[in-house]
């Protein structure tokens, strides 16, 4: 298979090249050269910058499928199927469980989406993030045929070379055993593995399955997740601080936020997803996989959670229960 992958040096379009190579499919890169700039030598990289809707590298060339990581606005991809003009192939979309409309969910990937954002907005924030992608879905279904598009929502995606630490905080944490802080330790949470998403985008690439998909892994209380990536060698003892608590400290806590609007967004059942070829590993073995990753580049701060001096103020607020 030939597949132009938009994005590809990051994260989730890393492990997808990754994965690509592997299975001996021929594998064209567009990017802007910043990011891991010497990665994926055997491939093809093609440079062109989504932020100026510069494709003119793109302007020759088919493609049999294209898988798009980094669109994140709808002129995004808009602008890049524009420029593609009917010769991406089958065009796989990497949206997220966050377009759809809060206020109206149903348990399906049938659930209504978002309304789109103002026609000019360009922030990613918290509150426009999920109408863009609801958007940029729409671009997907407008430009492709109706076979011709597979689009993709992922709960949080974790794993090795995670950029966001929001997992990485929760393996670091519960590594070596202890006392860990913890707030609304029964609300749920929902990750899925990023080679487990870059498997099933490869299998829908491939096979040219269409339709929209909730790519999810297992959905369990935090403290269920904890103690599950835990080492049993290592007990962990999980403080509930509050979530006052958090607010005074002023910290947040990755993955987890106590507010029952987010619950049904991450207790996607995956149904259509797992019926299309997703596989999905544990928590477990994603914990050590990025416990592992995380060793390899030297334990260095981490871009979320808690630093440790903070997470010892908040352990002073409760008792274990």
């Amino acid at each position: 298979m030939r597949l132009l992958v938009l994005g590809g040096t990051s994260f989730i379009g890393r492990h997808l090249v990754d994965a690509a190579l592997v299975h001996g499919h021929e594998v064209i890169l567009f990017h802007r050269g910043r990011t891991n700039p010497g990665l994926f030598p055997q491939a093809e990289h093609r440079y062109g910058d989504r932020s100026t809707g510069d494709y003119t590298s793109l302007a020759n060339g088919r493609w049999d499928a294209t898988v798009d990581v980094s669109g994140y606005l709808p002129r995004h991809v808009d602008q890049a199927l524009t420029a593609l003009s009917d010769r991406q192939g089958h065009y796989v979309f990497v949206s997220s469980v966050a377009a759809y409309d809060a206020d109206a969910l149903r348990r399906d990937e049938d659930s209504p989406l978002w309304p789109p954002p103002g026609p000019d907005t360009e922030a990613i924030t918290p509150a426009t993030y999920g109408p863009s992608k609801a958007a940029a879905e729409r671009q997907v279904q407008r430009h492709c045929a109706p076979e011709g598009w597979s689009v993709v929502r992922p709960t949080y995606v974790v794993g090795p070379h995670d950029p966001t630490d929001r997992f990485t905080y929760w393996a670091r944490a519960v590594a070596h055993g202890g006392t860990v802080a913890v707030a609304w330790p029964q609300e749920p949470v929902q990750i899925i593995d990023v080679r487990d998403l870059a498997d099933f985008l490869l299998t829908l690439a491939a096979t040219r399955r269409s339709g929209s998909f909730d790519a999810v892994g297992p959905s369990l209380p935090l403290a269920e997740m904890l103690r599950e990536i835990a080492d049993p060698a290592r007990p962990v003892t999980l403080v509930d601080v509050g979530g006052q608590a958090l607010d005074e400290e002023g910290v947040v806590l990755p993955l987890i936020d106590g507010d029952p609007a987010n619950r049904a967004l991450l207790t996607r059942p995956g149904a259509r997803a797992f019926a299309a070829g997703l596989h999905t590993r544990s928590p477990r073995e994603t914990a050590r996989a990025t416990a592992e990753w995380d060793r390899e580049r030297g334990s260095p701060p981490l871009a979320a959670g808690p630093t440790p001096a903070q997470h010892a103020a908040l352990l002073t607020r409760a008792t274990p229960g």
